[in-house]
């Protein structure tokens, strides 16, 4: 199945090199580029991609803004949002606005391949630097709601929950609650379909909203 990209940045010289690098992938295309928020929310709407690589500094409409309105028709694609540094301070805005990621723009041509079939896949791609700071942040905006299992999944599910927002992977996951891997993304697949969330960052914004999980814990 062929991974369809829609490429928001705006230097040209940065689409053009993502594009000639995406169009070697043999399950990737390139199908539209933007130059700025307004346009990519546009493009997003008339070409449906699978994902799009979103820029945060642009003209007319910057990338958030551009994000949340693509996440808010049915059916969005997945956004990757491109950043100089790992420490912008959009990264948690960026999340909650819908976005799967991040992936710093000095990224090789093989991660960046990479990224756009883990977020196509469903997956959150989050460096731990990105994880870190979003921790800090929930740290000092505090949980929206209080701690509470959140209705409808299980206990087991809950361990599950609790372990991804903690910044665990599937296969750590697993050894601590001694199951398989396929086990443990059974668990999140059904986590994320009771909770009506996209993929694994949305369940890490979810959790720690609702104080399921308590920076430092």
């Amino acid at each position: 199945m062929t991974i369809r990209v829609l490429i928001a940045d705006d230097q040209g010289m940065v689409r053009t090199g993502f594009t000639v690098f995406l169009g070697t992938q043999p399950d990737i295309e390139v199908v539209g580029e933007a130059a700025d928020g307004r346009e990519a929310v546009t493009e997003a709407a008339r070409l449906r991609p699978d994902v799009v690589l979103m820029d945060v500094r642009m003209p007319v409409m910057d990338g958030l803004a551009a994000t949340r309105e693509i996440m808010a028709v049915r059916e969005p694609p997945k956004v990757l949002i491109l950043t100089t540094f790992d420490l912008d301070d959009y990264v948690y805005e960026a999340l909650r606005a819908g976005a799967s990621g991040f992936l710093l723009k000095d990224a090789s041509a093989r991660q960046l391949a990479e990224a756009v079939r883990v977020v196509a896949s469903g997956e959150a791609l989050l460096a731990p630097s990105v994880t870190r700071r979003l921790i800090a942040e929930f740290a000092r905006v505090g949980p929206r709601r209080p701690r509470a299992r959140p209705d409808g999944i299980t206990e087991r599910e809950t361990e599950v929950l609790v372990l991804v927002a903690q910044g665990r992977s599937n296969q750590e996951i697993a050894a601590e609650l001694v199951l398989s891997e396929q086990t443990v993304k059974t668990h999140l697949g059904r986590i994320l379909a009771k909770l009506d969330l996209r993929d694994r960052a949305q369940a890490i914004v979810y959790a720690y909203e609702t104080g399921l999980v308590r920076p430092g814990e």
